[in-house]
């Protein structure tokens, strides 16, 4: 802090009040204040009193996310000396990317407070609590103390609420009844923390503040997956509905809700799917309190009317509080419904050891949302959930469904409808095409299945259509061809006569798509069907897996067919993940080396054709490698590095990135630049893999030096693998030295020539002498 001439520290607030906080910040800086207190005065004096001055600004609790009221004190803000810093804190992620501006792609510059560990905890509750307190006395308070520091779960605000209410009891009885109870029954957190909470929850909107309450609904601890907390948004109604001709769709909605209040600090412990979105969230103990506190008084008088004998008062309210009746994973023998439970339009009954689908769900008549999964049912009739007119969700998944009784026709509104996992269901009902709103089927691992309905084309709706694991299903109906808004479709399978030409219109497609691509002999039908399908239009696809059946093939024509088939298969270069199998084609297309290609991984397995591989180090991104059973490869030469290098004048250098240029150097493009995971397996014939050259292997990488070549190759390998690869007699050494302080594991298992030579013979002493000292080496 003394590195700067001026420290400023002013609190925001709501509203945001531009003249107010150019006043404090004039004055704070010893400037003097205009006659008139009109913001372009200010903001004119603010400029002199910092002009040239390195100053620090913390503008503490900011809410607004209205950037024109910011930017007139960020340009007179910017008359201040260099390297003054502005820190802002928010309870709102949004308001500190509106502040950050220009900087917005700067994440690093956002720092998430997280919560206390135990230890801090502890540290902050004794020294309130316990101020003032002897040494007996403190003894004898610490392990309670702990207990209920240990409640507050790292939230300051809490503990120092909590301590400062247990100042002054000075009975051990007393701190015991404040451990016993629920923190948000307790007048003290009522007052203060949940005031605090309150301004954000006062700055959502109605719909906001429903769906951030009803998370209460889930028990503390519980890791809520996103997409199923929209899912039950939706079948609440917070999310609204789909009209016809609404572009907007509900779960984009759903996500943006749920983004908002993330954003908000409401929600905490976020897990992603790699770099993409959150995908699961948890709520805070005090948070989930004070969503439960918001909802305490919802239905308690139908709740105090009821009549029922049977059901207890906890459940009752639960269904009142959140129209919600979830009994997971509870043994339920005989399920009952009165009453007081129609209203119920959530129930879960998962895991809940039924035999046959409850008859009294039918009385459930507001029911949205109905999740049946993993449960032995020994019949498929479906009467009583074909009277549920309003359900939206269903989910039977692993239920040991032989078949599917055509009452599933009669639900009109259904949105999504859950079968994975029925392993021995093997037809559905025509009368499923009846559901004109249905947007998401799920046949996953439903290895029986044989077919779908014939009258599928009339499912307009359907976006989504997951059918990973259904090996028995070998072709589409035609109307297929007809769902052009699909966005998910795992497995591509022929229709109407078309192998994949007949995804010509489907640039909706996104996620994992897998091809069966059915190659006959002499059959070149196939490369104009393979064009016809226009794989480099589908710019959402991910993950494309390219697996070829047909006739082996001898001669040299009928191998190019397989070959220009794969060549016409040229996906986008948005494409990251690839994997061609059974390959019969002698090569590979040169679509695959591009280095405008985003590919992260390649997989090879089973091209017993091809006898060499291309120059896969071109590849910028290329993370994983992975090359499985190429039978007919012996040779991997050095052109599989994807080398090439021209000459620069360019001067710019970094002594911490081996990419920079310098006077003279001669730059190296491709080398695997950032492929961490190498790996052989099964390719027996090969015996030779050759080595960089010697003058690739300078090892002075001084700038000072003035170099002649910078040859970096795989800079970031950390694992090789080289399994049962019984024909390579050795690696190449130099280029084994060129990665071995990133290299951390080499496996060799199963190649018994590598074996005999690295693990017993000479190849250990160079093992030991040029290697990661904390290499992994299996053999």
């Amino acid at each position: 802090m003394n590195f700067f001439q001026l420290r400023i520290w002013i609190s925001v607030s709501d509203p945001f009040d531009e003249v107010e906080i150019a006043k404090r910040i004039v004055e704070k800086a010893g400037g003097r204040l205009p006659n008139t207190m009109d913001l372009d005065g200010l903001l004119q004096r603010l400029e002199e009193s910092i002009s040239g001055k390195k100053f620090i600004l913390v503008m503490d609790d900011v809410w607004t996310e209205d950037d024109t009221k910011w930017k007139p004190l960020k340009n007179a803000l910017e008359s201040g000396g260099t390297g003054s810093k502005v820190l802002v804190t928010t309870r709102n992620e949004r308001v500190a990317k509106m502040m950050m501006g220009e900087f917005i792609k700067n994440d690093w510059m956002i720092h998430r407070l997280g919560v206390l560990n135990d230890e801090d905890c502890w540290s902050l509750f004794r020294r309130i609590a316990l101020r003032g307190k002897n040494k007996d006395e403190c003894e004898e308070f610490e392990n309670t103390g702990k207990e209920i520091a240990n409640k507050c779960k790292g939230l300051p605000l809490a503990i120092k609420t909590l301590a400062s209410a247990l100042r002054f009891k000075n009975t051990l009885e007393e701190w015991e009844r404040v451990l016993g109870s629920e923190i948000w029954k307790l007048e003290e957190v009522e007052d203060d923390v949940f005031r605090h909470l309150f301004l954000s929850y006062n700055e959502l909107s109605p719909t906001l503040k429903r769906c951030f309450s009803y998370c209460a609904v889930f028990p503390k601890d519980t890791r809520i997956d996103v997409e199923k907390i929209i899912e039950r948004w939706m079948a609440m109604g917070y999310l609204g509905s789909n009209a016809d001709g609404d572009d907007e769709d509900w779960k984009v909605r759903g996500r943006g809700y749920f983004d908002n209040l993330a954003a908000r600090s409401l929600f905490q412990d976020f897990r992603k799917d790699g770099d993409k979105e959150i995908n699961s969230f948890m709520v805070h103990d005090i948070v989930h309190d004070f969503a439960q506190f918001l909802r305490k008084d919802v239905g308690s008088i139908r709740t105090m009317k009821t009549t029922c004998g049977t059901c207890n008062s906890l459940l009752l309210s639960k269904v009142e509080k959140y129209r919600s009746c979830l009994f997971d994973g509870k043994e339920v023998v005989e399920p009952h419904v009165c009453d007081s439970q129609t209203r119920v339009r959530l129930l879960g009954l998962r895991n809940c050891r039924l035999n046959d689908i409850p008859k009294e769900i039918e009385k459930l008549i507001h029911l949205r949302w109905l999740d049946l999964g993993y449960n032995l049912f020994f019949s498929d009739d479906f009467k009583s959930i074909g009277k549920l007119y309003n359900l939206q969700f269903l989910s039977v998944d692993q239920c040991v469904l032989r078949g599917i009784s055509s009452e599933i026709g009669n639900l009109s509104e259904l949105i999504h409808l859950d079968l994975s996992s029925n392993d021995i269901l093997r037809e559905l009902p025509e009368s499923l095409c009846n559901l004109s709103k249905l947007e998401r089927l799920n046949v996953n691992e439903c290895r029986e299945l044989c077919g779908l309905p014939q009258g599928i084309h009339r499912l307009k709706k359907l976006k989504h259509l997951c059918n990973e694991g259904t090996h028995s299903l070998q072709r589409y109906p035609q109307g297929i061809a007809e769902l052009t808004s699909l966005v998910t479709l795992n497995k591509v399978l022929p229709c109407d006569g078309n192998k994949v030409g007949w995804l010509k219109n489907f640039n909706r497609l996104s996620g994992k798509v897998k091809l069966l691509i059915n190659i006959s002999s002499g059959c070149c039908d196939s490369v104009d069907d393979a064009r016809e399908a226009e794989l480099g239009k589908k710019v959402h696809i991910q993950d494309l897996t390219i697996n070829f059946y047909g006739e082996k093939v001898e001669d040299s024509s009928s191998s190019s067919v397989w070959s220009e088939v794969l060549d016409a298969l040229h996906p986008h270069p948005n494409l990251q993940q690839l994997t061609i199998g059974f390959y019969y084609g002698s090569r590979l297309p040169g679509w695959i080396v591009s280095p405008l290609n985003q590919l992260t991984s390649i997989v090879l397995f089973y091209c017993e054709r091809l006898p060499s591989l291309p120059p896969l180090g071109k590849l910028p991104l290329l993370e994983t490698l992975s090359i499985q059973n190429l039978c007919e490869l012996e040779h991997v030469g050095r052109e599989f590095l994807g080398i090439a290098t021209a000459t620069t004048t360019t001067s710019s250098c970094s002594s911490s990135c081996w990419s920079s240029s310098v006077v003279g150097t001669n730059i190296i493009d491709g080398g695997f630049p950032k492929l961490k995971k190498l790996s052989f397996s099964m390719c027996t014939k090969w015996n030779k893999w050759e080595d960089i050259g010697a003058e690739e292997d300078e090892e002075e990488y001084s700038i000072m030096r003035c170099l002649t070549h910078r040859l970096i190759i795989m800079p970031c390998l950390t694992e090789l693998e080289i399994r049962s690869c019984d024909g390579l007699t050795e690696l190449p050494q130099r280029l084994l030295r060129k990665v071995s302080w990133s290299l951390e594991k080499l496996n060799i298992s199963g190649s018994t020539q590598l074996k005999q030579f690295y693990a017993d013979g000479d190849g250990r002493k160079f093992i030991s002498r040029h290697m990661n000292p904390r290499l992994r080496f299996a053999y």
